[in-house]
């Protein structure tokens, strides 16, 4: 990993993300990716303070093991980060971070020891109290001996000795700054001498003070020992917890800082795309470099071979495509316009951009080359980057060789970046549909580079032009050119070229048999749906026909019906026919006739509509008014018609005329259950033809015998929607309001 920084001029960058770490740690993320993008686009919603400087406490873990007891610090690192995870759970966060931060539980053992400390690491007063009053002694000391040095420095007999009236430190001493002949007025210990010849003295008085100090102090350390080695006891209990929390701090710690670090420095995430090598950059701009030209690119084959003027760019577009996979790998956000770019998932990247001849290794530029290419050529399904891929051989034997190498990276699904400035391996590669070339442009007219490229093409390297605008004398550079030859600059220009128009006709070829493939299937497919349709629609018809023909035939039967009650039970047989035709008609609304699309119905064109001839008698934008051969008459859209030449014949017309003194209202009183339902069946079919929607029936309370049979004969009716009893001003328990 620190290899691929340094080659990709990524160094600096990650330093800089590391400032926003808790901790430093490996960039890796162990397990899916999605998951974690999931938690730190969850993260970025949520306002949090990041987390203070944490040591890695790895090797505090492995003493735990071994039941040996942490230094107070050291069990401070453990205790910062436990409290960290409580102001998290403090924050009350639902979805995944609440289900996280939820499920940190930290023992109950362990949660004095976090509330026993101070912000700086110190215990806190009142819960060791020996530990306090030893602290108390201390301070008491250290002011009185504070107290003695001030009153030794004002004494006047000594004031004839004194350099300055300044306390010195020397060896954590406090003392002071004497001239010679201060023992006759002063008892003390001379710690060391200034370069003046003066004496750093320690009085004596103060010396059984520190030695008083000392003993405390001893104490102090005696019982911080019998503290830690306490809680040591307790963590190594529950050794398990602090090898969970200590992992799970690393992890909140690697989501927060690359979500700080994003925003600190506008950055955008984009992770890699599973079972995928495509490769779309938008405004992508490389971090090493200082106001640089944003690359947008589409490198959607397997080798992208990148050639034209020196000094164009071309190396750093390779780091630039390289820095987008490695950085997306690990998450990392970077320069980017997320929302239009895409990066594929790789299991290794290998890059090829040093010269590799030194005179320690004793290997040559072209040897070193063939060294890394042996390495390669056993990986797969990684991306590799070569820069100047023919450097330290003869460009043509080189073009042949590496056209086979490139081939068997190839195939074991490698995607590959390139960059040369020999046009004899682009002409060779450029008619393999797998190649994408792509050129560095220069601006003729100023003798600059662009920094800019073009697909599809194969770049000239301009290196007359480059060495113009480095110094190179201008009479030198035309004598170059003369040398060099116009039949050469021909010949570049004809295999320039030849090249261009090769990988114009494969494209042409291929989006021919593209279209062809895909014209095929599309016939194919309407194909075998016109024949569904059909069989569909024959089907329905079928049944549509038959249907209608029962109904017309109950219809008939009733007419010839002389009692009344059989005429309605005729009559409501023949109604649920039509509704039964009515839904397979509604389920039937499939329309073959594409051809008759066009076709221009007209009034008094003679038409078929179903089984059935007729005439339009008028049309508008909707459909039309049609007659039909039983004299019907129906309003139709156009796509249910078909032209007919048969002229309609009439046919015999059933025609049933409503009551024409229908009543909305029933009363059954007095009447025995017999009767009262053959008068209920006729007022239904009554109420039906008249077109009522709601009817009231009165049948009365009595013995319960009348309702119970009006109710059961209202359940078992095809035609009665619902019913309910009637409002008490209507006729309560001894009415029904039934709706048709």
């Amino acid at each position: 990993m620190q290899e691929n920084l340094k080659t990709l001029d990524l160094e600096e960058y990650y330093e800089s993300f590391e400032g926003f770490l808790a901790r430093p740690k490996d960039l890796y993320l162990q397990g899916d990716t999605k998951v974690h993008l999931r938690y730190i686009n969850a993260l970025e919603t949520l306002l949090f303070t990041p987390p203070i400087a944490v040591k890695n406490l790895q090797s505090q873990l492995a003493l735990l093991k071994k039941f040996a007891y942490l230094k107070l610090d050291e069990i401070f690192e453990f205790v910062k980060i436990m409290r960290y995870f409580l102001y998290l759970k403090s924050l009350k966060c639902e979805g995944i971070l609440g289900e996280w931060f939820g499920a940190i539980q930290i023992p109950e053992q362990i949660l004095p020891i976090i509330h026993s400390f101070l912000e700086d690491g110190k215990l806190k007063e009142g819960i060791y109290l020996e530990l306090d009053s030893i602290n108390a002694s201390l301070e008491r000391l250290k002011r009185e001996i504070a107290e003695q040095l001030l009153r030794i420095l004002n004494q006047n007999k000594l004031t004839p000795y004194l350099v300055d009236r300044q306390i010195h430190l020397v060896n954590d001493e406090e003392c002071l700054l004497l001239k010679a002949g201060f023992h006759h007025i002063l008892k003390g210990q001379i710690l060391d001498r200034s370069a003046s010849g003066f004496f750093y003295v320690l009085p004596q008085s103060i010396v059984n003070l520190k030695d008083k100090q000392n003993t405390l102090t001893h104490q102090k350390e005696a019982k911080l020992f019998e503290i830690t080695r306490e809680i040591s006891s307790i963590f190594t209990k529950h050794l398990l917890f602090l090898k969970y929390i200590d992992k799970e701090f690393d992890r909140f710690d690697a989501y927060q800082a690359r979500i700080h670090f994003a925003k600190a420095k506008n950055l955008e995430f984009l992770a890699p795309k599973p079972n995928s090598t495509e490769i779309i950059l938008d405004s992508f701009k490389h971090p090493a470099l200082k106001n640089p030209k944003p690359i947008t690119l589409h490198f959607k084959g397997q080798v992208l071979m990148v050639t034209g003027v020196n000094a164009g760019g071309k190396t750093m577009l390779l780091k630039s495509l390289l820095s987008v996979v490695f950085l997306s790998k690990y998450l990392i956000p970077l320069p980017i316009n997320a929302t239009k770019s895409s990066v594929g998932s790789f299991k290794h990247l290998h890059c090829i951009l040093e010269d590799p001849q030194n005179s320690k290794n004793d290997i040559s530029t072209f040897g070193g080359r063939m060294l890394e290419f042996s390495h390669i050529l056993k990986q797969s399904d990684g991306i590799i980057g070569i820069d100047e891929i023919e450097l330290g051989t003869d460009s043509d034997e080189a073009a042949s060789l590496f056209k086979v190498l490139l081939e068997s990276l190839m195939q074991n699904h490698n995607k590959i970046i390139i960059t040369t400035h020999h046009k004899r391996l682009a002409a060779l590669m450029a008619g393999d549909k797998r190649v994408q070339l792509l050129a560095a442009l220069f601006d003729e007219a100023n003798q600059i580079p662009t920094f800019s490229f073009l697909d599809g093409i194969i770049g000239k390297s301009y290196a007359f032009e480059t060495a113009l605008r480095y110094g190179i004398p201008k009479a030198l550079i035309n004598s170059a050119k003369t040398l060099y030859g116009a039949d050469k600059e021909k010949l570049n220009v004809l295999i320039q070229n030849a090249s261009q128009l090769e990988m114009q006709l494969n494209n042409e070829i291929t989006q021919a048999q593209e279209r062809s493939a895909f014209l095929e299937q599309k016939i194919q497919h309407l194909k075998g749906k016109e024949i569904a349709l059909q069989e569909k629609f024959n089907k329905l018809q079928s049944r549509l026909e038959a249907t209608y023909q029962d109904a017309i035939n109950a219809a008939k039967i009733a007419a010839k019906e002389k009692s009344t009650s059989d005429i309605h039970r005729a009559l409501n047989h023949a109604n649920t026919l039509i509704n039964k035709a009515k839904s397979i008609k509604s389920d039937s609304n499939i329309s073959l006739n594409k051809s008759d699309s066009n076709i221009s119905y007209t009034k008094g064109a003679r038409i078929k509509y179903r089984n059935m001839r007729g005439i339009i008698l008028s049309t508008n934008k909707q459909g039309a008014l049609i007659e039909l051969e039983n004299g019907m008459k129906v309003k139709v859209a156009f796509r249910e018609l078909k032209l007919s030449g048969n002229t309609p014949t009439p046919t015999t017309t059933i025609d049933i005329q409503a009551p024409q003194a229908a009543s909305p209202t029933l009363d059954l009183h007095g009447m025995r259950a017999e009767a009262a339902l053959e008068a209920l069946e006729g007022f239904l079919s009554k109420s039906l033809i008249a077109g009522f929607d709601e009817v009231l029936i009165y049948h009365g309370i009595g013995t319960g015998r009348l309702s119970s049979v009006v109710r059961d004969f209202l359940k078992s009716h095809p035609k009665v929607v619902e019913f309910q009893d009637a409002p008490p001003k209507a006729g309560g328990f001894g009415a029904k309001i039934v709706k048709l």
